[in-house]
């Protein structure tokens, strides 16, 4: 690794992309997924907002997934990119300490935003009489509500801790990104207790989201079990696994790269493992939790209907 040492306050991002041919191919990849996680999310904030339809509990949660995943994705790739194009790596002190906040602030409320969602779908399936209830209009304004201030919170907690650190006289950051974990190796103090609040912090908003979306899931399985229909039962397991599947490819690297201390893992495993938080994830979700759903092709149409109509 180049040696990057300057007196500036600026930080200094390595980057992403090797400087070769698989680092332009790598580089390309990356904005095509860029464009169609802007396309998918965009879209889909939009054609909740206007089809009424879609304006339940469960389309509530998926317009404010999308539009965390749209900002949390361009708060990274944008950067990244403008780094690998003009070749000036350098961010601001103050920039870094943006782009940590706004991301730990989006990726919080994305984990507490997978939770409530997953809740919904064990209430509309296990306790469907208890449905309007248990989710109504006002919950589903205070799940949401919570899931972004308690992201803020924890957010602003971490961001100021990282910006107080004294740094030694290197600022490179091996990553794309002004991650937090990855800040920690420049500091010149011993950061063991903050490493602790990061155990906990990761607990709370990771493992514990995790596990009762786990739960859920099982419920949701569990009643499916019991369906007469083997189509019907088919269908929700295929469905479950996907949702599953991707949760997975969220949760599993944050908790690798946020619990596992530093000493068993590499520059290049938190880089490849950000890559599903930041950039993958993002992309497949408004296709797994949305554009496949039925009633949601359905609005689609009826809005294309709409556009043309008024054209005609």
């Amino acid at each position: 690794m180049e040696n990057y040492n300057q007196t500036s306050t600026d930080f200094i991002l390595l980057g992403l992309f090797p400087p070769s041919k698989i680092g332009v191919f790598l580089f390309i990849l990356i904005i095509l997924i860029f464009i169609m996680a802007l396309i998918g999310n965009l879209s889909m904030t939009l054609l909740i907002f206007l089809d009424t339809h879609l304006h339940t509990p469960m389309y509530f949660l998926l317009s404010q997934l999308s539009l965390v995943d749209l900002n949390n994705i361009s708060t990274i790739v944008p950067k990244m990119a403008s780094n690998f194009l003009f070749g000036i790596k350098s961010i601001s002190f103050i920039g870094c300490g943006v782009q940590s906040f706004f991301f730990l602030t989006l990726a919080g409320a994305e984990t507490l935003l997978l939770t409530s969602m997953a809740y919904d779908r064990y209430m509309a399936i296990c306790f469907p009489l208890h449905y309007p209830i248990r989710m109504s209009k006002k919950v589903c304004v205070l799940m949401i509500t919570g899931s972004w201030i308690m992201g803020s919170i924890n957010s602003c907690a971490h961001t100021a801790y990282a910006l107080h650190m004294p740094y030694c006289q290197s600022r490179a950051i091996n990553h794309f990104f002004c991650d937090v974990p990855a800040m920690l190796t420049l500091a010149c103090m011993d950061t063991w207790v903050y490493e602790y609040t990061v155990f906990v912090s990761t607990t709370l908003f990771l493992v514990f989201p995790f596990i009762g979306i786990s739960c859920s899931y099982g419920q949701i399985l569990l009643a499916v079990y019991h369906m007469p229909s083997s189509e019907g039962r088919k269908k929700a397991y295929s469905t479950c696994s996907t949702h599953l599947t991707v949760v997975t490819f969220y949760y599993a690297p944050f908790v690798y790269t946020y619990l596992c201390p530093r000493a068993f893992r590499s520059p290049t495993e938190d880089k490849v493992l950000a890559v599903f938080y930041t950039i993958i994830t993002p992309t497949l979700n408004p296709i797994i939790y949305s554009l496949r759903n039925k009633e949601v092709m359905a609005a689609l149409r009826r809005i294309i209907q709409r556009i043309v109509f008024v054209k005609a």
